[in-house]
């Protein structure tokens, strides 16, 4: 625990260090509200408060941002609609949820894109130089939204009451998933039978048995105790869970120059530190669930079965174009060509 504390401390300080304070704020007081998808003391709320600290600092207490952790303000659909409203100012949300009011956002649901080391990385170049950033902030403009980064938040983990070992295996889970069609349509064509469900309500779908299998990362499936209704953990190597902090369109553009940029150095610089500080949150939760439950199996697939995975879900790749709404061709172009590029200059196989 030390360990995270001392690495989350180290984190705050590269992020906060590697700003530039560019003259300060030249506007006059806001209160702004940021509504979390998570609760107080995961990826996002805690992320969600570094930024608000931030503001608060290099604005000298002028722009106060209050966060409501997961559950304060509604449930994971309900406060991506307060932020385009303008109810909330901004919202921290992954890229299944929001997918309802942006479904470009759905190309990062795609199984099998990324590849399986540095995503932070890969997400960080993709931002700073890439085509995929630009269309993604057009298709969220469109909808009154601002997107200011992307950020990893560790690998998806497959949890399940069923040992799953093959594609054969899934044909027995009965799996929650976010709210995306595209996600849906993935796990269909693994064999599974997926059903999106709210965040707060899948503890008792696992319990009660309206569902044997949930998709989640490690610090989710602790700090939400999934693991004490799941005999399995098991990693498909397909798909890393990624948050979208997004600002009301109106909002943001209502703010100064000075402090609409200093909102996204935040976001964008944190990329890396973010990612570093979830993979160490992530590999000292892992542990916990270990010893909280010893009897618990945590494995990871064959190369050879994730070829048959990835098989399956490349499939799903054209429906994209089809739910993806305006540009999703452009898009899903522009993304892969961003991907390679980031494997390119990152020297990633």
């Amino acid at each position: 625990m030390k360990k995270v504390v001392g690495l989350l401390a180290i984190c705050i300080f590269l992020v906060t260090s590697s700003m530039a304070f560019a003259g300060g704020y030249t506007g006059g007081p806001i209160k702004a509200k940021l509504a979390s998808e998570e609760i107080e003391g995961d990826f996002m709320t805690v992320w969600a408060n570094n930024f608000a600290d931030h503001m608060r600092e290099w604005s000298d207490g002028k722009i106060d941002i209050a966060v409501y952790p997961y559950g304060t303000l509604g449930a994971t659909g309900d406060i991506n609609e307060l932020a385009q409203l303008g109810v909330v100012d901004f919202v921290f949300s992954d890229y299944a949820w929001i997918s309802s009011f942006v479904p470009q956002a759905q190309v990062l649901t795609l199984n099998y894109l990324f590849p399986t080391e540095q995503v932070p990385q890969v997400l960080d170049w993709m931002v700073k130089n890439g085509e995929f950033m630009p269309l993604m902030e057009k298709a969220f403009n469109k909808n009154g939204l601002v997107p200011l980064s992307v950020m990893f938040e560790g690998w998806q983990w497959l949890s399940s009451k069923d040992e799953v070992k093959s594609l054969e295996d899934m044909s027995k889970l009965k799996v929650r998933l976010m709210s995306s069609k595209l996600l849906v349509e993935t796990y269909m064509a693994y064999g599974a039978s997926p059903t999106p469900m709210s965040y707060g309500e899948v503890y008792s779908g696992l319990q009660m048995g309206l569902i044997n299998a949930q998709v989640n990362p490690l610090f989710a499936i602790y700090s939400m105790k999934f693991y004490e209704v799941q005999n399995y953990l098991t990693q498909l190597h397909s798909e890393p869970f990624i948050g979208i902090p997004t600002a009301n369109q109106k909002f943001f553009n209502s703010l100064t120059k000075d402090a609409q940029q200093e909102m996204l150095n935040f976001w964008r610089e944190a990329i890396i530190p973010a990612g570093e500080w979830i993979t160490a949150r992530n590999a000292s939760d892992k542990k916990k669930i270990q010893l909280a439950k010893p009897e618990i199996k945590i494995h990871e697939l064959d190369d050879e079965t994730v070829k048959q995975f990835k098989a399956r879900a490349e499939t799903v790749y054209p429906k994209f174009v089809e739910l993806g709404g305006d540009g999703a061709q452009q898009i899903l172009d522009a993304f892969r060509k961003d991907v390679n590029n980031a494997k390119k200059a990152l020297n990633i196989k």
